[in-house]
């Protein structure tokens, strides 16, 4: 298509009428002329009708809101988990059990690490059986629920006593630096030769073995026992008679590694006695 310039007659002058491409050009030349107006507009003239503009301070919230907000954030999601796995519980517990260590997953599953009256630990997950009669119902992040013969009750975790010195524990498992090699284990006739196991008694029966240092005690603090302490099971077997001192020399072998669940200050640890090649 092409636009064809035409003359038009106005009392005998002759006018030329523009072409397309012309009007185009002062169109845009209008808009370019219109947008830049609006910048020199909005350089020159103020920020608002109200005059220059002033930064407004930081209002305070007052502290019976604040820490109404705060106790309404649970990050860790503790209540919803309690509300879940918990239940309507009718009181405490009064049996034998200790609670060590719980692990709770969405949906009311997870698991606990709990120990009877003779201290050894298990892992029971939600609907085991920890007794005779008593079931693992619900777990929360400091308790779980019991199914004790139909009843609901709480057995929390003991949180009387101060966490450990992490200090301490660092001195105790000093962390090696980069080329330092690690000690040399106990060999089996330093172990055998320094660390005396007795069957002890309690009730009428043997509950345990005391540990009892021999010669300087050096392999008895190489194995990291403690005066005082007493092995109550033997690789998550509990100790029940005078046989299982035997049992446990018979393990200590070059290069093995054998755990024992110690009695110390009223806590149940585990313990490794690893031996060297």
């Amino acid at each position: 298509m092409r636009f064809v310039r035409e003359d038009v007659s106005l009392g005998g002058r002759r006018l030329a009428v523009p072409g397309l491409h012309h009007v185009l050009w002062w169109l845009l030349a209008a808009t370019i002329a219109a947008l830049a107006a609006a910048i020199v507009w909005a350089l020159v003239t103020p920020v608002s009708p109200l005059g220059p503009w002033r930064p407004r301070g930081v209002e305070e919230m007052p502290a019976p809101a604040r820490a109404a907000l705060f106790a309404a954030i649970d990050p860790f999601d503790r209540r919803a988990a309690a509300q879940a796995t918990q239940g309507q519980a009718d009181a405490v517990t009064s049996l034998a059990l200790t609670l060590y260590a719980t692990r709770a997953t969405p949906g009311g599953a997870g698991s606990a690490i709990i120990a009877g009256a003779d201290g050894v630990q298990q892992v029971y997950r939600v609907g085991e059986e920890v007794q005779p009669g008593v079931k693992l119902a619900g777990v929360a992040f400091d308790s779980v629920t019991l199914d004790h013969s139909g009843a609901k009750e709480m057995l929390y975790i003991d949180q009387s006593k101060d966490a450990p010195d992490a200090r301490a524990v660092v001195a105790e498992h000093p962390v090696m630096t980069p080329g330092e090699t690690a000690p040399q284990g106990l060999t089996m006739e330093a172990a055998r030769a320094g660390i005396l196991f007795a069957p002890h008694a309690a009730g009428g029966s043997v509950a345990g073995l005391e540990v009892q240092p021999s010669g300087d005690g050096s392999a008895f603090r190489a194995a990291g026992f403690e005066h005082g302490d007493i092995v109550t099971a033997v690789e998550g077997t509990p100790v029940t008679g005078p046989a299982d001192v035997s049992a446990l020399a018979a393990k200590l072998k070059p290069g093995a590694s054998v755990t024992v669940t110690v009695k110390r200050g009223g806590r149940q640890l585990p313990l490794a006695i690893t031996l060297a090649q």
